[in-house]
């Protein structure tokens, strides 16, 4: 447990950012990885044609909302173990408590979305979608929703090595799953290695056992690794602990519902660009894509700001709190700086990692995602503030108001912005990422603002914050 014991003092600026960076980059790179399971799928159904790379994206879109939604619920054990090792560093039965009732509640979430999912067609049809598209996508969506479980069931033994400020492990689990979903993902679909030839629903099925391959591998590190392994997390793992349970769900559910408010407005874009036509929806396809996986980076860097935050909370070290979310907002807006340079002046051939750059049918959804990448550019500062701030927060166990304000600056500014601009003002596919990039704006200076205030609203105390005394 030396990361941990390194932790309970508190260094200077210097060492935070030394500590911040170590323990921010696995995290970086696990999201990356994560993200490139996602762009492997996207690349590989984009070869089947643009019709079937709008169908794909159609049903990712609305997954997306979902498995996010169960991410952010579990990941309320992330700020619950980092408190208490603040706290007592050599704390086992609670963090294992903790673990626990997180899995618990990746079952329980996992069911009812499985049964909402199966009904993906007649949903796209109800969100005015073409029929053609709906009905290729749904198929997919069937294959490619089994995954939540076992990913959902992933992220709290994530979140329980990221606390323990040991995420190298998630982040070898990542990278290890990326050449076998690519390999298992290419020959479901094209039918390779003696396997069908399943189209689209070969990726997700592809997916799927990727994901199951990931949790189970992780199983297997945390039974075996010294280091894990005394926290004994599948013992008894059937016993109830109610409480804890409640907590999970007290404390998760205000972190899933504001991370549905921020993936869902970009979903929400996507079906707003499928109303606009079969090509802009292609074309926002890929520069999202490549958006999500610059933000992976800000992402994580924020969920070790919420890491970092949590342990000097526990040890009431105020000076602490300050330099750990200082410190995580100027790394992420750094990165940021960079990321909108790559996308403002190379994005024609990074779109040519999609698409065929020389094929004359593929010239307008080509020239629409070079477009849509300067917007993606242009807001990339912004977006990685409020990651970072929400990470910051989440750490002090602030998870409600951030929430409030992630509806009200997503949604009331950003989604009703971007369909204003897109059809009454006839900006089309440039309207809707100018509201996107509003939105995010907007609760980037709100969180930001919440969190300089956090003295004055109480959120800092000797001791956890308020509600999560019972948690820890």
């Amino acid at each position: 447990m030396a990361a941990v014991s390194e932790s309970i003092n508190p260094p200077g600026w210097r060492g935070e950012i030394r500590s911040t960076l170590l323990l921010a980059w696995p995290l970086v790179l696990t999201n990356v990885s994560q993200m490139a399971l996602g762009t492997t799928d996207v690349i590989l159904i984009g070869r089947l044609g643009p019709s079937s790379l709008a169908a794909g994206a159609l049903a990712t879109n609305l997954y997306f909302v979902f498995v996010i939604f169960a991410i952010g619920l579990v990941t309320a054990t992330a700020p619950m173990i980092a408190i208490e090792l603040g706290r007592r560093r050599h704390s086992v039965r609670d963090v294992r408590r903790s673990v626990r009732q997180g899995m618990w509640a990746a079952v329980a979430v996992s069911i009812p979305i499985w049964l909402i999912l199966w009904n993906g067609e007649a949903i796209f049809l109800l969100l005015g979608q073409d029929p053609e598209v709906a009905a290729a996508g749904a198929p997919y969506l069937r294959t490619l929703q089994w995954s939540i479980l076992p990913f959902t069931l992933y992220t709290v033994l994530r979140n329980y090595v990221a606390a323990l400020e040991r995420p190298v492990f998630a982040l070898w689990v990542a990278m290890a799953a990326i050449p076998v979903n690519a390999l298992l993902v290419w020959a479901l679909i094209f039918g390779q290695l003696g396997l069908p030839e399943l189209g689209l629903p070969g990726a997700g099925i592809g997916t799927t056992i990727t994901n199951i391959l990931m949790f189970a591998g992780f199983v297997v590190i945390v039974s075996v690794d010294r280091r894990f392994r005394r926290y004994r997390l599948f013992g008894r793992f059937w016993r109830a602990d109610w409480q804890r349970f409640r907590d999970v769900w007290r404390i998760g559910l205000p972190i899933a519902v504001t991370l549905v408010f921020e993936v869902s407005i970009f979903n929400a874009a996507a079906f707003l660009m499928g109303l606009i036509g079969a090509d802009e929806l292609a074309a926002h396809a890929i520069a999202i894509q490549l958006a999500s996986l610059a933000f992976m980076v800000p992402l994580g860097i924020g969920m070790a700001a919420t890491v970092r935050v949590g342990l000097a909370l526990g040890r009431g070290d105020t000076d602490g709190i300050t330099r750990a979310g200082w410190t995580a907002m100027a790394l992420a807006l750094a990165f940021a700086v960079m990321a909108a340079a790559t996308f403002l002046f190379a994005g024609r051939p990074i779109v040519g990692i999609f698409l065929d750059l020389n094929a004359a049918e593929n010239q307008r959804v080509i020239g629409l995602a070079v477009t849509f990448l300067v917007f993606a550019g242009i807001f990339q500062l912004v977006d990685a503030g409020q990651a970072a701030a929400l990470g910051m927060l989440r750490g002090l166990g602030d998870t409600r108001m951030p929430m409030i304000l992630a509806a009200l600056g997503y949604w009331g500014i950003g989604l009703s912005l971007s369909a204003g601009l897109a059809f009454p003002a006839g900006w089309g596919g440039a309207g809707i990422w100018t509201g996107l990039a509003t939105g995010l704006a907007a609760v980037a200076v709100m969180l930001t603002a919440r969190w300089m205030l956090r003295e004055r609203l109480g959120l800092v105390t000797a001791g956890p914050p308020r509600g999560l005394e019972q948690a820890v």
